[in-house]
Order: C-alpha cells, then sequence, then structure tokens
C-alpha cells in the first residue's frame, strides 16, 4: 500500500518551493498533511487551531479538509516566516493569522471551544499541554507532529520528547494514540 497523499492543496507546491527559497525545512510532511485534512474534515463548521503556522503547509493542509463554514487560527511568532502562509492562503476567509507566540495567544484567548488542535511548537506540546487541552470541546482532536528525530532538532530536544511522551499517558484529560509514522504523530481526543 502506498501511503502518499491521493489529493493535495492546491497552493502547497508554491508555498514549499517559498520554503526552499528562503532555507526554511520544517514544513509539515505531505503524509502528515494528508492526515491534517481528514481529520479536519471530520470537524463540519468547527474552530480550529495551528499552533506554529511555519510558511503555511499545514494550514494548506487543514484548509484542504475544512468545510465552508468551518474557521482556523494560525499563530507564529516569526512575521516573516509566517508572511509567507499568508500570501498564498490570506484570501481564504476560514483562515486568520495572528502574529505572536504561542504563549501570548494561550493567556489571551477566550472563544469557543476548539474542534481541533495541531501543534507544531513547544507551547500546547512540551509546556502548557494542559492549558491547551482545557480550550478543546469535548472530543475535539488534539494533534502533534515532528516526534521522531529531525535533523532540524537543537542540541537536548530528544530528552525533551523522550520526558513529554512519558508524560501523555498519565494526562487524564485526553485519550491519545502515539504513531511512529510520518514525522512521529500523536493523536489525542478530548475525554
Amino acid at each position: 500500500m502506498d501511503d502518499s497523499p491521493w489529493q493535495r492543496p492546491a497552493a502547497l507546491d508554491a508555498i514549499l518551493a517559498d520554503a526552499s527559497g528562503m532555507g526554511f525545512r520544517m514544513s509539515c510532511e505531505a503524509r502528515t498533511g494528508s492526515l491534517l485534512a481528514t481529520l479536519a474534515a471530520s470537524k463540519p463548521g468547527g474552530r480550529l487551531l495551528e499552533l506554529g503556522t511555519g510558511v503555511g503547509a499545514g494550514a494548506a493542509w487543514l484548509l484542504h479538509g475544512m468545510t465552508a463554514t468551518a474557521e482556523l487560527v494560525s499563530v507564529e511568532r516569526d512575521s516573516r516566516i509566517q508572511e509567507v502562509a499568508a500570501r498564498h492562503l490570506g484570501t481564504d476567509s476560514r483562515v486568520t493569522f495572528e502574529q505572536g507566540s504561542a504563549d501570548e495567544w494561550l493567556d489571551r484567548y477566550d472563544g469557543p471551544p476548539l474542534a481541533l488542535a495541531y501543534v507544531d511548537c513547544r507551547p500546547g506540546k512540551f509546556h502548557r499541554l494542559g492549558d491547551l487541552l482545557d480550550l478543546l470541546e469535548p472530543g475535539g482532536l488534539y494533534v502533534v507532529d515532528d516526534l521522531l528525530p529531525q535533523g532540524t532538532w537543537p542540541d537536548g530536544h530528544q530528552a525533551r520528547v523522550d520526558a513529554w511522551l512519558a508524560h501523555v499517558p498519565s494526562e487524564s484529560k485526553i485519550r491519545s494514540t502515539p504513531m511512529c509514522w510520518a514525522s512521529g504523530l500523536l493523536i489525542g481526543a478530548k475525554t
């Protein structure tokens, strides 16, 4: 069985070309993206969150699966990198790009519960997991990638991942499954 994506977002190739041109090497892997699109499709009309926009590959996949009435908020601290996402995806009225730290976003969010949170940065993953899970609706999905060793990891990051993976099974707010697939995933559902 070939697990390559059957369909791709229209803007993805241009986003990845821009990422390559600027030396950005942390875009969402294609199989992970395809899964994100599928999970987004399971939340019709839902409010979705992406912490860590990067250049917008993950956002492109999420939008690819979202219904016309769903909404996506994508948060990135590096405005130069997020500008690529805004340029390619910003005309889609379902997405709002917010520039700033994920910690600041978690501090100030007081909107409706989230149907899905895709976390591609440290806040909401390696710290403040409980804060993020509190924002999910019952049955809301929590998705994390990049749990298998990556060439872009800083020194000491493996220990952070290992400690986090050891902690997650004791987290009472979600039922989760780690997956040794794609870049290394964990998918959880708010209980």
